[in-house]
Parts: C-alpha cells; structure tokens; sequence
C-alpha cells in the first residue's frame, strides 16, 4: 500500500508482473474510486465545457464520452479527463485524483456562464474492470448487451441487482474492458459479485503499479509525467483533442494556434532501450555528442516484450522515428531509439 492524492493505494497485490499479464490476457479489477467526478449541468453546460476544454464537445450525442484537456491561460494542461454526454443538459466530467481540488477551483473561477456545478467526488465509485474476458465477465451480472455498447460509450442500467450504474466502454490499460460508475454503498456488494462472476477467467484484483505498466505499454501519457501545467497538448502529441473548429472558442486557443503555426519548443515521444539500462522519469536525454537534448517523463521494462521502453520529451529535430538518443543513466550515456508507441502491439 502507498498513499496517493491523500488515499491509501494498493501498488501491488500479487506483483505488478503478474497482474499486468492477466490483464493483458483474462481480467482484472482496479479500484479507481479515487477518480474525481463534477456534474456540469444546465442550459450553459455545453458552453462551458466548450470554453475549459480543448476538444470539440458540439457533436458528441448523449451516450457517449470524449477524451480531452483542460487548458490554462498560458497553453499548458490543467488535467486530462473524460466527459461523459448524461442527459441533453447534463455532462460528468472524470479528472485526476491528485488534481480534483486544482480542476473545481478552476472550473469554479472561470463558470462565468452560470452553468451549475457540481463536485460529486465523495458520492461516486468507480470500478474498472479490463482485459479481454472483462465483457464476459460482466455480462454475467446484467441484462444489458454489452456488447452494443460501442467503444467510447456508455449506458445507466443495472448491474448485479444495483440500478443507476453508468457501464462505460472505456479503460486506461490498451486490453478493452469497462469501466463502471455507482453509488459508494454499493461498492462492496459490486466488487464481490464481478470476483465471483470473474472467477472461472481467473480474475485478480490490479493494483497502481500494474496499472502505470499497462498505461505505459498502451502508449498512454500519465498526468504529472507527460502532461503538466507547463506543457501544451501539442507537444504532448494530444494535436487530435485541440480542435480548431469554427466556435471552439477554448482557453489559451490563440496560444496554441500560433504554436502550431511556430512549431513546438519541444515534442514528446516513445523510446527503446537499445543499450542495457532502465530509463527512469526525470533521467536526462542526450545526443551521440553529450548535448542535454530532453528528459524521460516515463520508463519501465515492458512485460509484453522484455525490453525497456518509456517516454520523454526532446528537441523537435530529434523526435522522428528510429532516431538515436541517449539516456544519461549513472552519468554513462545509454543509447535509445525513437519508436512510435504503443509498445505493446495488438495480436
């Protein structure tokens, strides 16, 4: 167990290897209810939303849920989130445990629409059941067809005998699966109902350590890691939630605008160790000469293939594919190729 963003968190239960391949290969269970939850609600909802986020959300149907940023005055990522379309006045917006205080300040200091907010954290659950025995898994447990539910979207209906469930499509891990939104009071009666409906595919509950490694495999930037107050997402690669579209008028959209006309200061990419060595976050980059060119954001060694693999950002004239870099590892410098993620390909 270790504390984050003020909760006590498993890392690992019966080791972040283990758990990682039966993820990749059966399913598992991760207790996600550390995850913020704010309710924008009202006839100035979507505008909101329209103005904090980067993405385009004047198309997204009810059901369905869209992955995007909100944007400081200065460019940089306040957090990465979903929101969930509820109802036609009625959006949930799902951000980062360790910056739910820093979201609703700001969400609060910048609702000059007068769309109503709310911050539901402490009264939503969250479950996230992934690999590829997820869906049957749960389909045990409702009368739902999980399998209409399309990538991205999601459906309120009951599950193990519990009513109001949202049942989303979505995970962080690249192995499909759900992810499951309640009541807090049913948290318990849910969790042992998906272990028992789970148990012929050998399902295993996932701790954070695994969940970092199978992130990380999927090609997936991790706030605090790749994305910060400080970075765009531009350079992040996040260029596909930064939607210039005619009446997308977003905070910091001129920034950026002129950002993707300048160029980037710097670009984020993947990595492979080609030289022996872990690369860990905030190792510096090089060049074949010594020149400081970055930093590592994230590294580990990939389960899926053995090798080191991680992300950082360097110099835009360094990040095309198969170019070699160096991470300075104990004052030696150990060669890296760029590769372009996610590291763990699909069958």
């Amino acid at each position: 167990m270790h504390e984050f963003a003020g909760y006590n968190m498993p890392v690992e239960y019966s080791g972040i290897i283990d758990e990682h391949n039966t993820v990749v290969n059966n399913v598992g269970v991760f207790d996600v209810s550390h995850m913020g939850e704010f309710w924008i609600k009202g006839p100035k909802a979507r505008t909101f939303i329209q103005k904090i986020t980067s993405n385009d959300i004047s198309n997204l149907p009810v059901g369905k849920a869209q992955y995007t940023c909100i944007l400081n005055e200065k460019g940089g990522i306040v957090d990465d989130l979903l929101v969930y379309h509820y109802e036609p006045e009625k959006y949930m917006l799902v951000v980062n445990a360790a910056n739910i205080e820093k979201d609703w300040n700001w969400c609060v200091k910048n609702n000059t629409e007068g769309a109503e907010l709310e911050n539901a954290s402490d009264h939503i659950s969250q479950l996230a059941i992934q690999g590829p025995l997820a869906l049957k898994t749960l389909q045990k447990l409702t009368d739902i067809d999980l399998t209409t539910i399309p990538y991205y979207g999601f459906v309120t209906g009951k599950i193990a005998g519990i009513d109001y469930v949202i049942i989303s499509n979505t995970g962080y891990t690249g192995c499909g699966g759900f992810e499951l939104y309640f009541y807090p009071e049913y948290a318990e009666h849910i969790w042992k109902a998906i272990f028992e409906a789970g148990a012929e595919y050998g399902i295993k509950p996932i701790g954070l350590g695994a969940r970092d490694t199978l992130r990380l495999e999927a090609g997936f930037p991790l706030y605090g890691n790749e994305l910060d107050d400080d970075t765009s997402p531009l350079q992040a690669g996040l260029g596909w939630i930064t939607k210039f579209t005619e009446g997308n008028d977003f905070i910091s959209r001129p920034l950026l605008e002129a950002e993707k006309t300048q160029g980037v200061s710097k670009k984020l990419v993947g990595f492979e160790m080609i030289g022996k060595g872990i690369a860990r976050h905030g190792y510096e980059i090089a060049t074949t000469d010594g020149e400081i060119i970055g930093v590592v954001t994230s590294g580990t060694i990939s389960p899926a293939t053995k090798k080191a693999i991680g992300f950082g950002y360097v110099k835009p004239e360094y990040a095309s594919l198969d170019t070699s870099i160096f991470i300075r590892i104990r004052e030696k410098d150990i060669e890296a190729k760029v590769v372009k993620p996610p590291f763990r390909k699909k069958d």
